[in-house]
């Protein structure tokens, strides 16, 4: 029981650390064009900016957390 106890444990640190790197990356891409007033806060724009992050940043994680065979 203790080892699927870890196995858990993990697959959450992981999925933890995934949407902690996908916020820091969205904002780094809506930082600037935020600043650049390509588009305003709260605009669909910028919804769409951590939408488009947001889907890549699963696609990269599933494909490693499959490599690492958690």
């Amino acid at each position: 029981m203790a080892w699927k106890e870890n196995k858990n444990l993990k697959v959450i640190l992981y999925i933890s650390a995934w949407v902690i790197i996908w916020g820091s990356v969205g904002s780094l891409i809506d930082y600037p064009l935020y600043k650049a007033e390509i588009y305003s806060e709260g605009s669909i724009w910028q919804y769409l900016t951590f939408t488009i992050t947001g889907i890549i940043s699963f696609l990269i994680g599933f494909k490693i957390y499959k490599k690492l065979k958690l």
